[in-house]
């Protein structure tokens, strides 16, 4: 059995299928699919597919960075208030990202405080978006970490000393089709890190692995992480997918 950890079933791209994609996904063996919000304009598309496939399909709600802007605070209103009147499976993604633009970082930290500070009391993981920002997501976490906060660095792209701070924190790293990529410097770190601080992930439609790259990403393609993990690991697949899985099923128990 796979987990996704994080892949945008809601996207255009792929909603444009229908449910061919998601069909495709358990055929492969991904049984399950970890679906993190964006907005409030991605809400209405993850709920649609999580009531149709409540045995595979696990919402979480929260502000991604990218788009927090000046009406960030409605935005949080929002995701409070369905916080609280349902089940989710974990708070993301949150986080920061420098990549794109900076004029709301200020805005960014905040919402990300407050995001954090809601999955504490929920009892929720959180789905960290760390784009060129590893360092200051960690320092978050640790200001908050009171021994029950946990979740995932989605995509992570930092450094190995950054990846042991994550795991020194009780985090996870979220793997995903760049290990595949040909001199990606995230194979080294995959090499070093026990696969105890690991899940897979596919981010689709972004990011899909070799021999996909540059194309659009589906979760069916989780197994082909699996197998490069393998490779850089010299273990068989069917460890890195009871481990990953494992991992999953422990960040997501409640």
């Amino acid at each position: 059995m796979y987990i996704d950890t994080h892949t945008h079933l809601y996207d255009e791209q792929l909603i444009a299928e229908g449910d061919i994609n998601i069909q495709r996904a358990i055929y492969a063996g991904v049984t399950k699919m970890y679906m993190p919000n964006c907005d409030s304009r991605t809400i209405a598309g993850m709920m649609t597919l999580a009531d149709k496939w409540p045995d595979n399909c696990y919402p979480m709600m929260g502000l991604h960075p990218c788009y927090v802007n000046d009406n960030y605070k409605d935005e949080l209103a929002i995701v409070e208030d369905w916080l609280g009147k349902r089940k989710f499976s974990a708070i993301g993604e949150i986080g920061l990202d420098y990549y794109w633009d900076k004029t709301h970082v200020a805005q960014q930290k905040q919402a990300f405080e407050q995001q954090t500070d809601w999955a504490l009391q929920y009892d929720l993981p959180i789905v960290i978006h760390s784009r060129e920002s590893t360092q200051d997501c960690i320092d978050v976490v640790r200001a908050k970490q009171n021994g029950k906060l946990n979740g995932i660095f989605h995509c992570f792209s930092g450094t190995l000393e950054e990846a042991k701070q994550i795991v020194d924190l009780g985090f996870y790293l979220g793997i995903g089709g760049v290990v595949t990529f040909k001199k990606s410097s995230l194979q080294n770190i995959v090499k070093e890190v026990l696969l105890d601080h690991i899940v897979l992930e596919t981010d689709a439609p972004y990011l899909a692995p070799t021999p996909y790259r540059g194309k659009r990403n589906e979760s069916s393609y989780i197994p082909l992480i699996a197998a490069k993990v393998a490779e850089l690991k010299e273990i068989e697949v069917a460890e890195v997918v009871a481990i990953t899985s494992k991992n999953a099923e422990k960040i997501f128990a409640n």
